[in-house]
C-alpha cells in the first residue's frame, strides 16, 4: 500500500461530504421507518457537522486573509480566496433550506415552495458559479448538481403542497433526463477503457487509469438511477418496502464517492488558512505521520528474486575439500637415439 500517494492524493473536503451523507442516509432512512424516534433536528446531525465544518473553515481563512497581506500574492491566493467565498455563500442558502425544511418536518405547515426558494436562489447562483470556475480551472461538482436540478425543485415543491397531482415518476422527469445523459457518460468511458484495454502502444499506467476510471462510474451512476426507479415506486407507493433497503443504492453510490476522494486531489488552500494542502499541513504538524507518509509497502520482485538466486547458489555449491594431496614434479626424460 502506497501511503505517499494517499497522503498527496486525499482530498478532505470531499471526504468530509461524502461522510456526513453517507451517515445522514442512514438516520434517515432509520427515521422513516420507525426504528428511531429521534427528532429531524437529530437526525439531520452529521448535516450540521458539515456545515460547521464549512463555516469555521471559511471565517478562519477570511481572518487569516486580512491579518496577513503579505500572502496573498502567493501562486493563485486571489482566486482560490474568490472561489471559497463563493462555496461558502452557496453553502449558507443549502443551511437556510435544510433549516426550513427542518422547521416544516417538526410539525409547522408552511407552504414548501417558500421553503424552496433559498434553492431557487442557489441554483441560478449555481449557474454563474459554474461559469466562473470554467474560466479559472476550478472544481464545479457541486454548483453543476444544483444548476441542472432548479427545474426539478420547483416540481418538488409543487408536488409536496399538491399544486399539481402528478404521480412522482413524472415530477421526476427533469432527474431522469440527467440521469440518461450520465448513463450515456458511463457507457462512453466503459468503451474508451475497453479501446484502451486492447490497445497495445498505451502505457499499462494508462490503461489501468482509464479502466478505474470507468469502474468508477459504473459503481456511481447505476446505482444511483436504481434508487431512482425503487424511490419513485415507493412514494407511488407500488411497493411498500422498509426505507432502508431504498436507500441502500444511494450509498453504495455514496460509498464509492467515498473512495474515490483517496484519489481526487484538490481543495482549496485558504480553508482554515492553511494555504498548503490538508495532507502537507498534518504532515508539518504531527512530524510522526511523515514516517507513515513517506514508506510504500510495496516491494520489487527483484528483490525477492536476488535473494532466492542467493541462497540457491549457495546450496549448489560444492563443499571444499580439505585434504592435503602430495605435489610431485613432472620430470620428462628423453631417450637418446
Amino acid at each position: 500500500m502506497n501511503f505517499r500517494r494517499l497522503f498527496q492524493d486525499f482530498n478532505p473536503s470531499k471526504f468530509l461530504l461524502f461522510l456526513m451523507l453517507f451517515v445522514f442516509s442512514i438516520l434517515l432512512a432509520l427515521r422513516l421507518d420507525g426504528t428511531i424516534r429521534w427528532s429531524y433536528w437529530a437526525v439531520f446531525t452529521p448535516v450540521w457537522i458539515w456545515k460547521m465544518m464549512v463555516i469555521s473553515g471559511a471565517m478562519t481563512g477570511i481572518c487569516f486573509w486580512i491579518k496577513h497581506p503579505e500572502y496573498r500574492g502567493e501562486g493563485e491566493s486571489h482566486v482560490e480566496f474568490k472561489a471559497m467565498i463563493i462555496c461558502l455563500i452557496l453553502h449558507l442558502l443549502l443551511l437556510i433550506f435544510e433549516l426550513l425544511v427542518c422547521i416544516n418536518l417538526g410539525g409547522r405547515n408552511y407552504q414548501w415552495r417558500i421553503m424552496f426558494m433559498p434553492l431557487y436562489v442557489l441554483s441560478s447562483l449555481s449557474i454563474i458559479a459554474c461559469v466562473w470556475g470554467f474560466r479559472h480551472d476550478r472544481s464545479v461538482e457541486l454548483e453543476t448538481v444544483f444548476s441542472v436540478n432548479i427545474l426539478q425543485f420547483i416540481f418538488l415543491a409543487l408536488k409536496l403542497d399538491d399544486v399539481i397531482k402528478w404521480r412522482w415518476v413524472v415530477v421526476f422527469v427533469p432527474m431522469w433526463i440527467v440521469l440518461s445523459l450520465l448513463c450515456l457518460l458511463v457507457l462512453y468511458y466503459v468503451i474508451w477503457s475497453i479501446i484502451f484495454v486492447r490497445t497495445t502502444e498505451v502505457l499499462p499506467a494508462q490503461r489501468q487509469g482509464h479502466v478505474m476510471v470507468a469502474i468508477a462510474s459504473v459503481l456511481l451512476v447505476i446505482p444511483l438511477l436504481t434508487f431512482q426507479i425503487i424511490l419513485s415506486n415507493w412514494l407511488d407507493k407500488v411497493n411498500q418496502d422498509m426505507f432502508v433497503g431504498v436507500m441502500a443504492p444511494l450509498q453504495i453510490s455514496l460509498l464509492s464517492l467515498l473512495t474515490t476522494s483517496f484519489y481526487h486531489k484538490g481543495g482549496n488552500h485558504w480553508w482554515f488558512g492553511m494555504r498548503k494542502d490538508f495532507c502537507e499541513y498534518l504532515l508539518g504538524a504531527c512530524p510522526c505521520l511523515q514516517e507513515y507518509g513517506n514508506v510504500s509497502y510495496k516491494f520489487p520482485e527483484s528483490m525477492f528474486s536476488e535473494r532466492q538466486e542467493e541462497t540457491s547458489t549457495d546450496m549448489c555449491r560444492a563443499p571444499p575439500d580439505y585434504h592435503i594431496k602430495s605435489v610431485v614434479p613432472v620430470v620428462s626424460i628423453e631417450t637418446p637415439d
